[in-house]
C-alpha cells in the first residue's frame, strides 16, 4: 500500500530559502492548523508551497525554530531501514573514493541528505550522533541499516552534546549494538593514532582537520612543532611523521595527552614528543616570558562561541589566542589557527586573527584558508554549516 504522509504547508510569501534549495523551514514559515497540531514530534511530512507545489519529504519538530528539515524532494517517502541503508551506501561510496582505509565520516548531516545525523567510521566500529528529533525517533531503523551496510563489531551512540537540548532530546552515551569497543588505533598522515569512541571528545576523533594537519606538516621537516589545544596529538604527530625535529602537545585533558603519548610510542616518535598539561593561554604566556619559540605553531581550540550570545567574547578570545600563538613562532615560521565555532563566520575569524597577529608585532602572509576535509561536505544552500575554519600564515 502506498504511503500517504501528512501535509505541511508553507505560508504565502514565506520559505524563500527553501524555495531556493535550503533544506530548512522555520516555525514562522509554516501554517500551523488543526491537523498540524495533531502531528507527533519527529513525524515525516510532505512539504508543499502555498500554491500546492511539492518540495518533498521532511521530518517535523514543532518544538524548535527549525521546524522542518527536508530529507528528499520525493514525496511520501518511507523513512525505514531500507531508506537509511540506501543513503549510507551512497555516502560511503563517495568516501571510499577519497580514502584508502575505512576511517572517515560517513554521513555529515544535511550535506548527505540525513539532517541532524552524524556517522563516523572507525573500521568495524561505527559512532553515531543524532541532533534532530526526527532521526532520534528512528534510531532502530538507523541501527538496522548500519548493521546491514557495514556489518560492524559495535555501534556507539554519542548523543551527549549540547545541541540535542534544542530538539527536546536528552543527553546520553550508550552502545546500540555489540560490545564496548575500547580504544582504537588507526593511521593518518603517516602516524598511528589512538582514540576512544565511547569516552573521547565528540565521536572520539576529529577527522575534519585531517587535510589541515597534512598541510601544516609540510612545513615541519627539520624544525619544532607546538600543538596547542592538542587533543590526542593530531597536528604534532603529523609533523613528527613529516620529519619534525621535536614536537610539544599542550592540552588541559590528561586523558587526551596520554593518548597522544601512546600514539607517539606506537608511531616510533616518543623520544621527540613532549606533553604539557596546562591552560593554553597560561602556557603560551609562560613560553613567551622564557623566549621559547617553535618553527610551526598550531592553535586549534574547542568552540569559543556555542551560541550567538557568545560571539563577541569569542571574537576577543580568538584575537587574544592569535596574539599569544604568534608570539611563539620563530621568525620565518608557520602559524595555523583553527575555529570550529560556526557562529563565528570566516570573515570575522580572519579579522580577529589578523588583529591578534598585528598586536603581536608580527607581519604575516596568509598561505591558505581552508575548512573541513572532504568527508565533511557542506550543503550548498546552508553556508552556516561550513563551521570549520583554518588559517595558515607565514610569519616574518
Amino acid at each position: 500500500m502506498a504511503l500517504i504522509l501528512p501535509t505541511l504547508k508553507i505560508k504565502p510569501k514565506e520559505g524563500k530559502r527553501a524555495r531556493a534549495g535550503s533544506p530548512w523551514l522555520f516555525s514562522n514559515e509554516i501554517v500551523v492548523d488543526a491537523e498540524v497540531k495533531k502531528l507527533e514530534p519527529g513525524a515525516a511530512v510532505n512539504v508543499v508551497l502555498d500554491d500546492g507545489k511539492p518540495l518533498g519529504t521532511a521530518i517535523f519538530n514543532p518544538r524548535t525554530l527549525i521546524a522542518a528539515r527536508l530529507v528528499s524532494p520525493e514525496e511520501n517517502l518511507r523513512l525505514d531501514a531500507a531508506f537509511f541503508a540506501g543513503k549510507l551506501r551512497s555516502a560511503d561510496a563517495l568516501r571510499a573514493r577519497l580514502f584508502a582505509t575505512p576511517f572517515y565520516r560517513v554521513v555529515h548531516a544535511e550535506a548527505d541528505g540525513l539532517p541532524g545525523l552524524i556517522v563516523d567510521r572507525y573500521g568495524d566500529i561505527i559512532c553515531v550522533q543524532m541532533g534532530a528529533l526526527g532521526m532520534d525517533t528512528r534510531t532502530a531503523e538507523i541501527v538496522a541499516a548500519i548493521r546491514e551496510v557495514f556489518a560492524p563489531r559495535a555501534i556507539v551512540l554519542r548523543n551527549d552534546f549540547h545541541g540535542r537540548t534544542m530538539e527536546g532530546l536528552t543527553s546520553e552515551t550508550k552502545l546500540a549494538f555489540g560490545e564496548e569497543p575500547g580504544e582504537i588505533s588507526f593511521q593518518e598522515n603517516g602516524a598511528t593514532f589512538i582514540c576512544d569512541p565511547m569516552t573521547g571528545q565528540k565521536t572520539g576523533w576529529f577527522y575534519d582537520q585531517r587535510a589541515n594537519r597534512a598541510f601544516a606538516a609540510r612545513f615541519a621537516r627539520g624544525t619544532s612543532v607546538l600543538d596547542v589545544f592538542s587533543h590526542a596529538g593530531g597536528f604534532a604527530l603529523a609533523g613528527l611523521a613529516a620529519g619534525a625535529s621535536e614536537a610539544m602537545c599542550i592540552d588541559a585533558s590528561e586523558k587526551a595527552l596520554t593518548l597522544a603519548g601512546r600514539a607517539a610510542e606506537a608511531s616510533g616518535f616518543a623520544d621527540r614528543l613532549s606533553l604539557r598539561k596546562a591552560d593554553a593561554f597560561e602556557a603560551l604566556d609562560d613560553m613567551a616570558a622564557q623566549g621559547v619559540r617553535f618553527g610551526v605553531v598550531i592553535a586549534d581550540p574547542p568552540a569559543f562561541a556555542k551560541s550567538r550570545k557568545d560571539i563577541e567574547p569569542a571574537a576577543r578570545a580568538y584575537r587574544k589566542l592569535a596574539r599569544a600563538a604568534a608570539g611563539a613562532v620563530e621568525p620565518g615560521g608557520i602559524l595555523l589557527l583553527g575555529s570550529c565555532s560556526h557562529h563565528i563566520d570566516p570573515e570575522r575569524f580572519h579579522t580577529e586573527v589578523a588583529a591578534g597577529i598585528h598586536a603581536a608585532k608580527r607581519s604575516a602572509r596568509l598561505l591558505r584558508s581552508a575548512g573541513a576535509d572532504a568527508d565533511h561536505p557542506v550543503h550548498p544552500h546552508l553556508p552556516e554549516t561550513a563551521y570549520l575554519k583554518a588559517l595558515t600564515f607565514a610569519l616574518d
